[in-house]
């Protein structure tokens, strides 16, 4: 069980709950150590002095804030002490905001909050069912390991979320760190109408799970292969930039993709980058064309499926055949038939509205 890294109390108004701190993510990250090439031996850093080249004790170090060329201040740690807020034991919330309003460049971190024991759990669900029926989170302060958080507080189905915030000076203005950004014109017309079209055909619930760090896992297997003395496989290319004068093309092809179930995510490849790759193969020119061409994927064993299921009309009768169709299949389908709020549905949910259906069909495409 995990344990508290913080403890205190939240309190808003005249009521207090007693709560732990918990974290909410943990780092996958592959982490390597460092060796001598050629060598097993490790290599440690040391704190040394710039100038004498010597190992210097830890409490040997102070602080120093340079104010001219080779001019220190120093800072002892316990003036630092002094003048810090202190270990905090109260999340004081101070004002309730519209979730929506935080724009997510301000979220950093992520913590739960759990209350102290069982006799507070009645209050702590009490500030939590409150936010999430006003659907508004509590934003306070508090300090935590000698440094101050700005937070904000929201409910999840079970749990109170806390959330540290960038304070408003750490944010940066994008108008005016980025060099390039696109002019009002950009952005409308008919190529925004096919990327609506686009989004729309590859839109569905948000299903963490099915998302994973394909760059872990291949590090892990670049460290396996090299360890069995297997011989490593190469990345693929990025894909390369749309040109503008392309970009309806390349639309149109992203949505044939999407509807026809070729722009079906690859395992481990977002949606939009495996739609990209499927319309852009149209675009090869000389050997790479041929090679595409050659290459082509057998059909799947659904297609027949999803063509009985079309002939005979999706009745209850042919619930079976719908249940061997992938979501691409099911949505161009539900296309067909102008099933409302299919862009949102699960593939059961897609399914169960299929069936409803029955035989009624759209006389033109959505």
């Amino acid at each position: 069980m995990a344990r508290a890294i913080w403890t205190g109390v939240i309190t808003f108004g005249l009521v207090t709950v007693p709560v732990g701190l918990y974290t909410a993510t943990e780092d996958h990250t592959v982490h390597f150590h460092q060796l001598q090439r050629g060598t097993a031996d490790r290599v440690r850093n040391k704190r040394v002095n710039e100038r004498t080249g010597e190992e210097v004790d830890t409490g040997d170090i102070v602080k120093g804030l340079e104010t001219g060329e080779g001019a220190y201040v120093v800072v002892e740690p316990d003036e630092l002490e002094a003048i810090a807020p202190g270990r905090s034991k109260t999340i004081e919330i101070s004002d309730f905001v519209d979730l929506d309003r935080i724009e997510p460049v301000y979220f950093d971190r992520t913590y739960y909050i759990a209350p102290r024991g069982k006799e507070y759990t009645e209050v702590y669900e009490l500030l939590r069912a409150a936010l999430a029926e006003a659907n508004r989170a509590g934003i306070a302060t508090f300090v935590m390991r000698n440094k101050q958080y700005l937070t904000a507080l929201r409910a999840e189905d079970d749990v109170l979320v806390l959330q540290t915030l960038h304070w408003a000076d750490e944010v940066r203005d994008p108008g005016r760190e980025l060099p390039e950004l696109p002019s009002g014109r950009a952005g409308r017309g008919k190529e925004l109408q096919m990327a609506l079209q686009l989004i729309d055909a590859l839109s569905g619930d948000w299903e963490p799970a099915r998302y994973h760090d394909t760059y872990q896992e291949k590090v892990r297997e670049l460290v396996r292969a090299k360890a069995e003395g297997q011989e490593i496989a190469v990345a693929q290319e990025p894909p390369t930039a749309t040109n503008v004068i392309d970009l309806m093309k390349v639309l149109e092809g992203s949505i044939e993709a999407a509807r026809t179930g070729r722009g079906e995510q690859r395992t481990g490849e977002p949606r939009g980058e495996s739609a990209q790759r499927e319309a852009a193969r149209p675009a090869a020119t000389g050997k790479a064309a041929k090679r595409t061409t050659s290459r082509k994927a057998p059909p799947r064993k659904a297609g027949a499926a999803s063509a009985r299921a079309r002939g005979r009309g999706a009745d209850a009768g042919s619930r079976k055949e719908l249940q061997e169709l992938s979501k691409a299949e099911l949505y161009r389908m539900a296309t067909e038939r102008d099933v409302p709020g299919r862009s949102k549905m699960t593939r059961d949910q897609l399914v169960d509205a299929l069936g409803r259906t029955g035989g009624r069909r759209r006389k033109s495409a959505a």
